[in-house]
């Protein structure tokens, strides 16, 4: 497959692989979410399963013109919780192929998604998210990690989190991504102890413990970014300003620089809940309609084995 380099891309190689992916959509009641599965589904890369109150769905697939019942189901249930669990249960039997969060609070969902019995975590598996962002200033996509699921990552949540942006990354053609470990500046200090962590996996890196990949770290976004400031500063780093995954330290620090791209820099993008055994797509009720469509896509090359 040829290394993707934009978000539409996602949806020209879905569509290219001639596949309907089933999509289980939790309390799938909200205009955005059907909107956007309802693109998905009339561009043909996925088969709807929509989980929620019966006469609400239909009525918000009939405003987007949606008649032929055949392209979709619709599974009655009132209760939020149930309906999480009646999705997974989808995925469980080999009913569904990812899972979507509509109008259900993200951390009842979550809960679902973690439940020792019934949810889909993987064994051992850390819970993390993965976004693909594209950008009018960036010549590809720039993957981050953690924007929205731990909080303060330890050392071996940072290393999940970097294996599960290699994947994404691996998955869609990137065959040795460059993945930047994000601080204030280049140098390890003990002022910044995440720093430590990142000498260690720079260290695990350089014996093979990643999947094919090129890692450096600390390092600020202007040297993970920009080969111009490299040049200025004079520093050497495998990276060459030229990153394909930034991994941020903390979640307050990789959120709003995610939300400061989208609402300032012009971002759209595609992102995954990551640890579990088929593609979970959670998206907050501002992202576009844009983003979720993506994100759709995403999940599909995702699924893929």
């Amino acid at each position: 497959m040829m290394k993707i380099r934009k978000l539409e891309h996602l949806v020209d190689e879905a569509k290219r692989r001639g596949k309907k992916w089933r999509v289980a959509i939790i309390k799938g009641e909200d205009k955005n979410t059907i909107q956007a599965v309802v693109k998905a589904m009339d561009n043909g890369f996925v088969y709807p399963v929509f989980i929620g109150n019966l006469d609400a769905i239909t009525q918000l697939l009939q405003d987007f013109d949606v008649k032929d019942s055949i392209n979709y189901e619709i599974i009655q249930c009132d209760d939020a919780f149930d309906t999480a669990e009646i999705g997974l249960n989808l995925i469980k039997t080999g009913q569904a192929d990812m899972i979507m969060k509509g109008l259900i609070n993200t951390d009842l969902f979550l809960k679902a998604i973690l439940n020792k019995e019934k949810g889909i975590l993987k064994p051992n598996g850390v819970l993390s998210y993965v976004c693909a962002l594209e950008l009018p200033s960036y010549h590809k996509l720039l993957f981050l990690t953690d924007p929205a699921v731990i909080p303060f990552p330890n050392l071996d949540q940072k290393i999940s989190m970097a294996n599960y942006a290699i994947e994404m990354a691996h998955k869609l053609g990137n065959k040795e991504p460059k993945i930047a470990l994000i601080g204030t500046s280049e140098k390890v200090s003990a002022h910044f102890p995440n720093t430590h962590d990142y000498e260690k996996m720079c260290a695990l890196a350089q014996s093979g413990g990643f999947d094919k990949c090129v890692m450096d770290g600390p390092l600020d976004v202007f040297l993970a970014c920009d080969p111009e400031s490299v040049k200025i500063k004079g520093v050497n780093t495998s990276i060459k300003g030229d990153a394909d995954i930034l991994l941020f330290p903390t979640l307050e620090s990789c959120n709003p620089f995610y939300k400061g791209l989208m609402l300032f820099g012009g971002g759209e993008l595609a992102g995954l809940i990551q640890g579990t055994t088929h593609p979970v797509i959670v998206m907050s009720r501002s992202e576009s309609l844009k983003s979720k469509y993506y994100c759709l896509a995403l999940a599909c090359l995702m699924a893929e084995s």
